[in-house]
């Protein structure tokens, strides 16, 4: 459950870095075998559409536009696209609870991650600020997948 913990940490700042994260792993055979992933998770054409949608998510951020993290779609989001890596990360055993602890997990790290980012870009500004964030979210979740053996034998 350790790694849907941290995924969700991830998540709360971007909401579907974790999801393609995980559907790539799934789809080059990297999860555990015993994970709470979808099948459909694994499917490469699954893998594709969610990176584009987390490079778009990424691109998209950094727009005077851009909704903040915490205005409830984006929320419901988080927890959705979040939930479902959270569940694929933990063994198929104890998928609801790692659902659960991802998707719950993001919604509330969204609320420091925005007060943190909106602190930062009256100084830095919104893209400079985004990129330090994508950077730390793809390190962060790229980490969590590899070690995934190591931090499930922790908890």
């Amino acid at each position: 459950m350790l790694a849907s913990f941290l995924m969700g940490l991830v998540g709360g700042q971007r909401a579907m870095t974790p999801l393609a994260t995980v559907s790539i792993a799934a789809a080059r055979g990297e999860l555990p075998a015993d994970n709470g992933a979808p099948r459909l998770l694994a499917h490469p054409a699954v893998a594709f559409a969610t990176l584009a949608l987390a490079i778009g998510e990424m691109a998209g951020d950094k727009q005077k536009t851009a909704p903040d993290r915490i205005v409830p779609i984006g929320l419901a989001g988080r927890f959705l696209t979040n939930a479902i890596a959270g569940a694929a990360l933990a063994p198929r055993r104890s998928r609801l609870a790692g659902a659960a602890i991802g998707g719950i997990t993001a919604v509330v790290a969204s609320y420091p991650g925005w007060r943190a980012r909106m602190a930062a870009m009256p100084r830095y500004g919104q893209t400079p600020t985004g990129f330090v964030e994508d950077a730390a979210v793809l390190a962060g979740a790229a980490a969590i997948v590899r070690d995934l053996p190591r931090l499930r034998a922790i908890a």
